[in-house]
């Protein structure tokens, strides 16, 4: 395996002079990185190591790399000693956020993220398996277009609650910056804080417009190139670490020429992952993932409709980017799945079990039983008392204690019972008479959706007929007993198994069958 000697630019690793690095460890480093720069001589910059290590060929000097290149970032203790294949830190320090989407950012393949919008939803990624999302957050908490209503402190504020939910990185949507370049310092800042592992910023005018949606303006040059220099500065200053992608909407407010000039430029001002918006084919991804080869690219694939092509992570890959964002998806289904729920519900039915999780799969998903086990590590016996007095709670047989009075404790233990409405007939004798056999009897439901697919097919005792209000509240409202009634006289106490109580389509277009049995 050929051997390139490397020397560092970067002052912060001034230890490691005319570094022996191999071609498969640089490979490891930078993935993306051709065969044909390691073998130019041109000065190689490796962004996506976590310190931003600069690396030259000996031959190469350090003159010849341009200033602008070079980045300044606070001291991470467990950043790679290139060529050495170990870490600094304790193997078992925790990995921040930011940390973890720099070493995402270094790693092979292109990276999907989902937007989340609020605390549930990005908890719902996480458990997923992505290893990031993005924050869309304008829909779900004002519902209102993402026209640049939103401001700073909402934008931090849902951003603290939702990073705070996960330990995965959040990629936070920081618009324009929200004013000027000090309002940008302030912003980028802020979202440190908020515990973000990466801003996103663009050069639209104020106020800004939605992504792939008309009106866009943006900002000169000059002035774009500035928001992302005060957006490095701010990172400088805060002594903390933040990924900053710098996108740009010159592409559909001006030329692709404009968009890849931005994109560069942004480069050299200190961006750490670039994205131009709204690139409208295969062939302009390509040359954009041609500009700063080394930097990282990020693609946004617009669900249902937007000017970007759609393309599957493999051909992303193929193309060249890093990042793939999908910002409608979940809150594109959640709105679709409340208007099917609501319409389910005011037709009288309760939404289908396929759309409608159990209530414990919603109590695991929330974290119910997590909170139960860590609540009983702090439980006293003090707190072992119900509301309604001084009688035990118990929650297990496990923990009755036999040996020490437990199965007085059982005995006394408060038990409620709830009796359900049973069926009588008239006469108020459930034994005898034309209707003795009802209690033998099943109420059959079937609900049958448009698409002609079966949603629901359950059987209960015919003489809880309160309980089918529970499945049908649009049932509620039906006379069952008369319906029994009359089925019964119409037969003179004979009926048949497989009688219709009810046939009928609701206002959602389900068919609803009520069957005796």
């Amino acid at each position: 395996m050929p051997v390139f000697p490397y020397t560092t630019l970067d002052p912060a690793i001034s230890l490691l002079p005319n570094t022996q690095v191999a071609l498969s460890p640089v490979r490891s480093l930078v993935p993306s990185l051709p065969t044909s720069i390691l073998r130019s001589g041109q000065p190689v910059f490796a962004p996506l190591c976590p310190q931003r290590l600069l690396f030259t060929p000996l031959i190469e000097s350090a003159a010849s790399c341009p200033s602008s290149s070079r980045r300044s970032y606070p001291a991470k203790s467990w950043v790679n000693a290139v060529g050495t294949g170990t870490e600094s830190s304790t193997p078992s320090a925790k990995v921040s956020p930011v940390e973890a989407l720099r070493r995402l950012l270094s790693s092979p393949g292109v990276h999907q993220g989902p937007a989340c919008f609020d605390a549930l939803s990005a908890k719902l990624v996480e458990k997923a398996g992505f290893d990031y999302c993005f924050m869309s957050v304008s829909a779900a908490r004002l519902a209102l277009p993402d026209v640049g209503l939103i401001s700073y402190g909402e934008m931090v504020d849902q951003g603290f609650q939702i990073t705070n939910a996960v330990s995965i990185p959040i990629i936070g949507d920081g618009d324009n910056g929200y004013g000027n370049h000090m309002s940008v310092k302030r912003t980028v800042k802020g979202f440190i804080k908020a515990g973000f592992a990466g801003i996103i910023l663009e050069d639209q005018v104020s106020p800004k417009a939605c992504g792939h949606t008309q009106g866009r303006k943006v900002v000169s040059r000059e002035e774009a190139v500035m928001r992302i220099k005060a957006a490095v500065d701010a990172r400088n200053e805060s002594g903390l670490d933040i990924v900053i992608v710098a996108r740009t909407d010159s592409r559909q407010a001006i030329s692709l020429e404009e968009s890849l000039w931005r994109a560069k430029a942004f480069g050299d001002a200190g961006a750490d992952v670039l994205f131009i918006d709204a690139l409208a084919s295969k062939e302009e991804m390509i040359s954009f993932c041609e500009v700063y080869p080394l930097l990282p690219k990020m693609a946004n694939m617009l669900e249902g409709g937007g000017k970007t092509p759609i393309f599957t992570p493999v051909e992303l890959d193929e193309i060249g980017f890093k990042l793939v964002s999908y910002p409608l998806s979940l809150i594109g289904v959640s709105m679709r799945a409340m208007q099917e729920a609501l319409g389910a519900i005011k037709s009288g039915r309760l939404p289908p079990p396929s759309c409608l999780p159990t209530f414990e799969e919603i109590k695991d998903t929330l974290g119910f039983n997590a909170y139960y086990e860590e609540e009983r590590q702090y439980s006293t016996n003090d707190s072992q008392y119900s509301e309604k007095g001084s009688q035990p709670r118990i929650d297990s047989l496990s923990q009755l204690n036999l040996q020490e009075g437990g199965a007085e404790a059982f005995q006394e233990a408060i038990v409620e019972v709830v009796t359900p409405e049973v069926y009588i007939d008239s006469e108020g004798d459930n034994t005898g008479g034309k209707f003795s056999g009802i209690w033998s009897r099943s109420l059959r439901i079937k609900i049958i959706g448009r698409d002609g697919l079966e949603k629901l097919d359950v059987r209960i005792p015919a003489g809880f007929l309160d309980g089918i209000a529970n499945i049908i509240p649009g049932l509620g409202g039906v006379n069952l007993k008369a319906m029994l009634d009359k089925a019964v006289e119409t037969t003179n106490g004979d009926l048949e198994r497989g009688v219709k109580l009810l046939d009928f389509i609701d206002q959602m277009g389900d068919r609803i069958q009520v069957l005796l049995e």
